[in-house]
């Protein structure tokens, strides 16, 4: 039997995959629905297989790269805000040390311990490393929590590729007539199977991954479908 240490206590955890899980999960249920949605819509005012084709294509393209640069853009606002917070936090740490103390001290009471453990607590921790303490404890930035714009911004995109070329291989071999339909089988397997990946990788709930994904893929398909219907012309 594998000895215990405390290297794999910590593997049993999976709080450590959230950033990239999140994001491969957004871009990949983002690209199947997506891409779904809008071969639905088409599909359903168009007897002809070329122009939905031509929307999936350019809906995968123009998706991935959106996505990428997206997210890209929303977690370096992120990080730039989190590096201003540091930044405030170790001026504040030269110009009123005392203060600072007290202040770590204080978070440490309110979450339970005694006063006078509080202050040793944040007396041994500003001693070893202040800002890393501050960080931690004040700010909530860790290595966990801190996000990486190339990583989430690759992650998106690949996964919105990989997501939307699911229903284009459908629209590309199912036939024209009843390919709402096709799409719409597939796309509900598609989101099973990863609702069931991103439950098993991120140790949830499958059952709930499962319905969460695709009750609102459904939605989305259902009103595409509804709107190429209503609106669309027969091409």
């Amino acid at each position: 039997m594998k000895p215990t240490t405390i290297d794999n206590y910590l593997d049993n955890h999976y709080i450590h995959r959230s950033n990239w899980l999140r994001a491969a999960v957004l871009g990949a249920n983002d690209g199947i629905i997506s891409l779904s949605s809008l071969a639905i819509g088409v599909a359903a005012a168009s007897s002809a297989r070329e122009p939905i084709v031509l929307a999936a294509v350019a809906g995968l393209v123009a998706g991935a790269l959106s996505m990428a640069a997206g997210e890209y853009v929303s977690v370096s606002s992120q990080t730039d805000t989190e590096k201003a917070d540091i930044e405030r936090e170790k001026q504040e740490l030269e110009e009123m040390p005392e203060l600072e103390l007290n202040m770590l001290a204080q978070i440490y009471e309110n979450r339970g311990l005694k006063k006078e453990t509080a202050m040793q607590v944040a007396i041994e921790f500003t001693a070893v490393d202040a800002l890393g303490a501050h960080m931690r404890d004040e700010l909530g930035i860790n290595e966990i929590s801190q996000a990486n714009p190339i990583q989430a911004a690759l992650a998106s995109g690949a996964s919105f590729t990989v997501g939307g070329a699911l229903p284009l291989f459908v629209i590309l071999f199912a036939p024209v007539i009843g390919m709402e339909y096709w799409l719409y089988g597939f796309t509900i397997l598609f989101l099973i199977i990863l609702g069931l990946f991103s439950a098993k990788t991120g140790g949830s709930s499958i059952g709930k991954s499962i319905l969460r994904i695709t009750i609102w893929g459904t939605l989305a398909m259902g009103l595409s479908a509804l709107v190429g219907y209503l609106f669309g012309v027969n091409v």
